[in-house]
């Protein structure tokens, strides 16, 4: 009679099983953080904080904090890929949906910089270079690869002319991450938005028009 092979299901689920907590164990460790991070950076405004107030607003060691970040600006970064990520499904219907040049570019920079300005209005004063999105994050990265999707869509549907889709998103992405770094308000925010679309609209041209 043929030996039947060990049946090792037993030690192989047990694995699986504590896999699986050690991997909610990590998504939750790092979600106290960013919690606690969003709430000293709004409380004391990031450059006042420190590394050390955050790990005080967590139930964490401080060695657990430095297994998931290295300082407090990438907390920071991470916050705003957070950002970046929410605004992307609303921002890609927009873009889908609009009839027009003005109504895309309006809908991408509109969303941006509404976003930046709802996450790091909280945490001023903050130094500049804090300030700055990181563009090689998954976050940001899979939100250009969105931006360059839709505007080949866009292309297809005769919304915007046949360009450089590649080139566009860049040229796009590039003017939206610069002139969120200065923003102190709706108003500017919408300012800015109708600045950023003119000049992709129309270039030099349609700025001194209105000037």
């Amino acid at each position: 009679m043929e030996a039947k092979p060990p049946d090792h299901s037993g030690t192989d689920g047990a694995r699986r099983r504590g896999n699986g907590r050690r991997a909610r164990t990590k998504t939750q460790n790092r979600d106290i953080i960013l919690a606690a991070a969003r709430q000293v950076f709004a409380e004391m405004g990031f450059a006042a904080a420190t590394v050390r107030d955050v790990i005080r607003a967590t139930p964490l060691a401080a060695g657990t904090f430095y297994n998931y970040f290295k300082s407090k600006e990438e907390v920071y970064q991470a916050l705003r890929d957070e950002v970046a990520l929410a605004v992307r499904p609303g921002l890609r219907a927009r873009r889908r949906a609009a009839g027009n040049a003005g109504e895309f570019l309006s809908a991408t920079f509109g969303s941006f910089f509404a976003a930046a300005l709802d996450h790091g209005g909280s945490f001023a004063p903050r130094p500049a270079a804090a300030l700055r999105f990181r563009m090689d994050t998954p976050e940001v990265l899979a939100g250009i690869a969105e931006l360059k999707e839709d505007i080949e869509d866009a292309m297809a549907r005769g919304v915007l002319p046949p360009v450089d889709g590649g080139r566009l998103a860049t040229a796009i992405t590039g003017l939206g991450f610069e002139l969120s770094q200065d923003l102190n308000g709706p108003a500017e925010a919408a300012a800015s938005t109708d600045f950023a679309t003119r000049l992709v609209l129309g270039g030099l041209g349609a700025l001194a028009s209105k000037a």
